[in-house]
């Protein structure tokens, strides 16, 4: 059985991490945009984060530019663009593209374990959200208005379980 505990994916500064090393946390993992109408979302996860890192909770952020050319920096200028205007403490990953044949394997799981609206398979738009429990399943996917701050129930229950 397949878990997000069997990916890697590179951090922003380009060192491969291993998704094992947050074994026993939930995560929140969202494909991000720097200059998208959804950008300040940034602000709402970056809170979830201190809110309840200490409690086991990991947002991972990863940088997509395949909606709209909305993140289409280098990797280092993405990461100053959300340290400097959001303030974003939580991992940030590398670009990577979400859909079609480039889709980063993560992504393709992701997207397979929890289809969106209709059983699509196919991330819509920036800031779409996986939650995923700490037995590495996922447990819910969040359309890009589902603001951050609607999922702490969620992201109670899976802090709970």
């Amino acid at each position: 059985m397949t878990t997000v505990y069997d990916f890697e994916a590179l951090s922003i500064n380009g060192k491969l991490v291993a998704l094992k090393k947050f074994k026993g946390k939930a995560m929140l993992i969202v494909n991000t945009a720097s200059a998208c109408g959804f950008t300040p979302q940034f602000a709402g996860l970056e809170k979830l984060h201190e809110s309840y890192g200490a409690q086991g909770l990991v947002v991972l952020g990863f940088p997509c530019n395949q909606f709209g050319s909305q993140d289409a920096g280098s990797n280092s200028e993405i990461a100053e663009f959300c340290q400097l205007n959001y303030g974003v403490t939580f991992p940030m990953m590398a670009r990577i593209e979400v859909n079609g044949a480039g889709a980063h394997p993560l992504y393709q799981w992701l997207a397979a374990e929890a289809p969106g609206l209709l059983g699509s398979k196919s991330i819509k738009w920036n800031f779409t959200k996986f939650l995923v429990g700490k037995d590495g399943r996922v447990r819910q996917r969040y359309a890009t208005t589902d603001k951050p701050e609607s999922l702490v129930k969620d992201i109670e229950a899976a802090l709970a379980a």
